[in-house]
C-alpha cells in the first residue's frame, strides 16, 4: 500500500554522471523493482518519479541525473534534509522468469540494481553514452558494460527472458529483437496515481497511464494487422511477488520536459 512520508536524507554520492541519494525508510514500503515514488523537488511544485534503485536496511536510495532545476536541487540535498516521499506506485517487474537478463540505458539502469537482489543470478548489460555515465555500472558489478557506439542490443540472445529499462529508442529496439521482454518505460509524471494524465502513452492503439498500467508493460510481435516489424505492447499482468518487499520510472523530467 502505497504511503507519503516525510524522509531525511542519510547521504548522496556521484557516481560519474549521475547521483544516489538515500532517505531513511520510515515506515515505506520498497515495492517491487520497477515501481516508483514520487519524491519532492525542493522549491520546485512537482516532485519527481524515480525508480527505487537499492533498498538497504532502514533506507531507500534513488539514482539520478540533473538534468533541470527539479533534479538540480536533489542532487544538492545534503544530509539531514527532509523530503517527502509517496510510493511504491505502479506497476513493476515481473520476476518469475526461468533465463532472466537485465538491460539498461543510460538512467534506465537505475532499478536494476534492486532488480538483481531479487534475481541474484541473472546476468546484466548496461549502454551509456560515455565513460563518465558508465561510471554508475559501480551499482550493478557483475554487468557488461558497452559505451556507444556500441548498442545494447549487440549483447543480447533473444531467446533470454529480458527486463529492461531505458530510452524509447533502445526499448522499442529491444521489444524487436526480444518478443517478451519486460519494459520499463519512461514518461513524465505530475501525479503518480493516475489522476492528471500526464504520463498517458498510446500503446496499441490505446491511451496507457504509464503510472497506473506501467511503468513496465510486456512486448509482443504481430497483432490485429499481421504487423510482424512493429513492435506492440501489452500491460503486464500483476505478479503474485509484487507484495514482497525482496521483488522506474527511471527517468525523470524538468519542468520542460527535458529528460
Amino acid at each position: 500500500m502505497p504511503r507519503r512520508e516525510p524522509r531525511s536524507v542519510t547521504g548522496s554520492e556521484q557516481l560519474g554522471a549521475y547521483t544516489l541519494v538515500r532517505v531513511d525508510r520510515g515506515g515505506l514500503d520498497p515495492g517491487v523493482p520497477g515501481q516508483f515514488f514520487m519524491v519532492e523537488a525542493p522549491g520546485r511544485l512537482l516532485p519527481r518519479a524515480l525508480s527505487l534503485c537499492l533498498a538497504p536496511v532502514g533506507e531507500l536510495a534513488f539514482l539520478l541525473e540533473a538534468v533541470g532545476p527539479g533534479t538540480e536541487a536533489m542532487c544538492a540535498l545534503l544530509p539531514g534534509e527532509r523530503v517527502h516521499v509517496f510510493g511504491p506506485l505502479g506497476n513493476g517487474f515481473r520476476l518469475g522468469v526461468e533465463r532472466p537478463l537485465l538491460v539498461g540505458g543510460g538512467i534506465g539502469m537505475a532499478p536494476l540494481p534492486y532488480l538483481a537482489h531479487a534475481l541474484p543470478d541473472a546476468p546484466a548489460v548496461l549502454g551509456f553514452r560515455t565513460e563518465r555515465h558508465a561510471e554508475a555500472a559501480a551499482l550493478l558489478p557483475q554487468a557488461e558494460v558497452v559505451v556507444e557506439p556500441t548498442l545494447v542490443t549487440e549483447r543480447i540472445d533473444p531467446g533470454l527472458d529480458v527486463l529492461a529499462c531505458g530510452p524509447e529508442p533502445m526499448l522499442r529496439a529491444v521489444g524487436e529483437l526480444c518478443a517478451h521482454a519486460q519494459l520499463a518505460w519512461e514518461a513524465p509524471m505530475a501525479c503518480g496515481y493516475g489522476a492528471c494524465y500526464g504520463c498517458a502513452v498510446e500503446i496499441d492503439g490505446e491511451l496507457k497511464r504509464l503510472c497506473v498500467e506501467g511503468p513496465v508493460l510486456g512486448a509482443r510481435r504481430g497483432g490485429a494487422h499481421g504487423s510482424a516489424t512493429k513492435p506492440l505492447f501489452w500491460s503486464a499482468p500483476d505478479d503474485p511477488l509484487r507484495a514482497t518487499p525482496e521483488s522506474a520510472v527511471s527517468g525523470v523530467a524538468d519542468e520542460a520536459g527535458t529528460w
